[in-house]
Formats: C-alpha cells, structure tokens, sequence
C-alpha cells in the first residue's frame, strides 16, 4: 500500500512540474511534505542519507557557481562582450548571429546554461533594439547554442552535475568524453541557424550609425576588477580539472572560489547574494527527496533491475534507447527533474554491465539524451523558459511552436551526431 501511495504522489508531483500548472518549487515541496506524511521521509533520510537525501555537493557547486556569477556581472564583462560582437559583425546579421552563438558557446561550458542566458538575453535584446533587427532568431539561437555548449562540462549543465555526482564522473571526464562532441555539435547548429534563418539575416545595419561612437571597453567600469576576478575563475577550471590529483570536490572548489572572487570584489552579502536563484536550489534539494522516497520503498531498484534485464548486457542497445528515448521524452519535461529520477535507474543498468564510471557508454549517452533533449521544445529545459520570459517581458514574445519549429530540427541533428560519437567512440574504436 505504501508503495502505490509513494509512486502516485511521485507522478502527481512530477505531473504538475511538468505542466507548470503550480510553480515547479510549490510542486516539488507538496510531493515531499506528502511523502512525510505517509512515513517515507525523515530527517535522516532527506539530510543525512546519500542514497535517499539531498546530494549536498551538488547543491553547493551550484550555489558557489552562482556567487562567483554574481560577482562576474558587476564587472560588465558580459556586456562588454556582446557589444564587442554587434561591432565584429559589421553590420551582417548572419555574422552576428554566429558571433553572439560563439559568446554563448565560450560562457556556457564555465556557468550553467541557465546563468548564462539570464546574462546574455538582455544584452542581446538591447544590441537587437540598436541595429533594428528582429530579436526572436538571436534568442533561439543563443539557447540551442547554450543546452549545446552546456553538455561539455561537469558544470555546463544541472543535468550533468545530478549525473557527475552519482556516476563518479569527474570534470577531466567531461572535457574528455564530452567536449570532442560538443565541439562537433557547435559547428553543425552554426550550419543549421545559417539554413533555418536565412530570410530573416538578410541586408546589412549601419553598425557606427546604430551603436554610435562607444566603444565595448566601456562597459567595463573596473578593469582591474575584471582581472582579479578572471584570475579566480582561471583558477577554480584548473582546480576542477585537477580533482583526481587534488581530491577537492567540485563543490569545495566552487566554494572556495567564491569566497575568493567576494573578498576580491569587496561585495557585501546582500550585493553577492540577491543574485543566487534560491528557487532553483530549494527545487533541487526537494527534488532529491522526492526522488528518494522511490529508492526507500524499492520502486527505483525495480524498474532499473527490469531495464538491465530488457537490455539483457546490449550496452549499444541501451546507449540507444537511452540516448533517443531521453530525447523523445525530455521534449516534454524539464530535463532536471527527469534526469533526476532517471539517474537511479541508470545505474542499475550501468552495474548489471559490469561497466562503471568514464568508462561505460550509458552514462554518456544518458548525459547528451538529457542535455540535447532541453532544446526540443519550449519547455524541455529551464534556460529556455527563461529566455521566452525576457523576452516577453521585453515586448518580444517567442511563442511555443515559433521556438519549437527550430528546436525539434536541431535537436534531432545533434542527437543523431551523438548516435554516431556514442557508436563509434565506445563500440567501433573501443
């Protein structure tokens, strides 16, 4: 009995995340305070327990990655770069696009995907307004190339932190086994955006006319500032790097980092942390514990024992299934919350293999399914949400379908490349 209560509050919960009809947060929080009262949380369980609580490292990874972001903001180095893109165009559109998708590529990989379009929407929004341009082509872009870019890291992407973690994979792991693909992948969206937006790049702006006599340099208000706080970030990408020399994990790093750009930057708690998306890591922790009340009464360990069985050890089998049916499914709900009760599962399949850690093809293929699935639809992914809210807010509504006309193409692009990477990586040159 306590079984069935566990697994239909689970789907009521996901249900309303999913379609948004309550706030994502209200919704993770009632499944939780519904599975208290039925016994299956405590405490223990939900503070101290690492197969049913809340994954602390990951909370702090993001929260440290947040500080460090905030402090970053202050320096204009977002802005400076976008307004250094506008003036690199010359006026062509088609090469702005390109251009502003690179931004988008170089930052996202360094912060999660959601950061990184909260930064760069407005400011693009703003060059779009200068140069008289439609804003809706750069947006969509911006986001494609954001879920794209995010894959090839640890850190890029909330979906690869929930997996990292529980997978042992580390940030070396990433750069190795993620970024050849992602590298692939950027190419093939900036083929992809020049086919699928050719009508709306045509011509050419008067960029001197439109931007005026300003220069990018401008938005930096301390230079000084933007160095010591390079210096930092420079500092914790090589100590992620360095984690199986070092043992620091990616949260302590974070953390240290950030307490380190603050002190540089002489920011007061209220400046660093108004800008740390308290939402998002309060989903986080109760979606951890909703996801743990189905490991607690045995519904998690099942499904993946009859997964593992059903790929009967085909590894190409399940990379496939896991690869595609990420895709098809995440199209439709938000990939962190998916990631999060998929990933139990995956590891009972990646254990019935024998298989385990960098080394095995389903977690991978698990990461770029649930990276590459955000750009399916408008609601596959949470930096997607948040650049059509800009944009409405801004006059410049995207709506469902003119978003996801684009989504599903790339989207089915980049995964069949994945197919091809996951098959020939670990199967044919294994």
């Amino acid at each position: 009995m306590i079984v069935a209560a566990a697994v239909v509050i689970f789907l009521i919960s996901y249900a309303l995340i999913a379609t948004e009809k309550v706030h994502r947060v209200a919704a993770a929080l009632g499944g939780v305070g519904a599975m208290t009262m039925i016994g299956l949380v405590s405490a223990e369980s939900a503070f101290f327990d690492q197969e049913t609580g809340i994954d602390w490292n990951v909370i702090f990874l993001l929260f440290g990655m947040m500080i460090i972001v905030s402090v970053l903001r202050r320096t204009g180095l977002f802005e400076f770069m976008a307004l250094w893109a506008a003036r690199a165009s010359g006026g062509r559109p088609a090469r702005l696009m390109v251009l502003l998708v690179m931004v988008t590529a170089v930052f996202s990989p360094i912060l999660d995907n959601v950061t990184t379009v909260l930064l760069i929407a407005p400011i693009t929004l703003s060059v779009c307004r200068r140069l008289g341009l439609p804003s809706a082509p750069f947006l969509i872009s911006q986001i494609l190339a954001s879920n794209i870019g995010g894959t090839s890291t640890l850190i890029g992407d909330p979906p690869n932190i929930i997996i990292g973690s529980r997978a042992g994979l580390t940030f070396d792991d990433f750069l190795v086994h993620a970024l050849p693909l992602t590298v692939i992948m950027m190419v093939g969206l900036i083929l992809l955006l020049r086919l699928l937006f050719r009508n709306q790049l045509k011509g050419m702006v008067d960029i001197e006319l439109a931007m005026g006599v300003g220069r990018p340099s401008d938005a930096i208000p301390d230079k000084r500032l933007l160095v010591k706080c390079l210096i930092v970030l420079g500092a914790v990408m090589v100590a992620f790097s360095l984690h199986t020399a070092t043992h620091f994990d990616p949260s302590i790093v974070a953390m240290l980092g950030a307490g380190t750009m603050v002190l540089a930057a002489r920011s007061s708690p209220k400046e660093f942390l108004s800008d740390v998306e308290w939402p998002t890591l309060a989903f986080f922790m109760a979606l951890f514990v909703l996801v743990g009340s189905l490991v607690e009464v045995g519904v998690i360990g099942r499904l993946g024992q009859l997964a593992a069985g059903l790929m009967a050890g085909d590894q190409l089998l399940g990379s496939s299934v896991l690869l595609v049916g990420s895709a098809v499914i995440g199209a439709f709900v938000d990939n962190i919350p998916y990631t999060a009760a998929m990933v139990p599962i995956v590891e009972e399949m990646v254990a019935s293999t024998g298989v385990t850690g960098a080394a095995s093809p389903l977690w991978w293929a698990f990461v770029f399914g649930a990276d590459l699935a955000g750009n399916a639809t408008a609601v596959a992914a949470a930096a997607n949400v948040v650049v059509l809210g800009i944009a409405a807010k801004a006059g410049e509504p995207i709506s469902f379908w003119q978003f996801t006309k684009y989504g599903i193409v790339v989207t089915a692009a980049t995964i069949a490349m994945a197919w091809v990477y996951v098959w020939l990586r670990y199967f044919v040159l294994a």
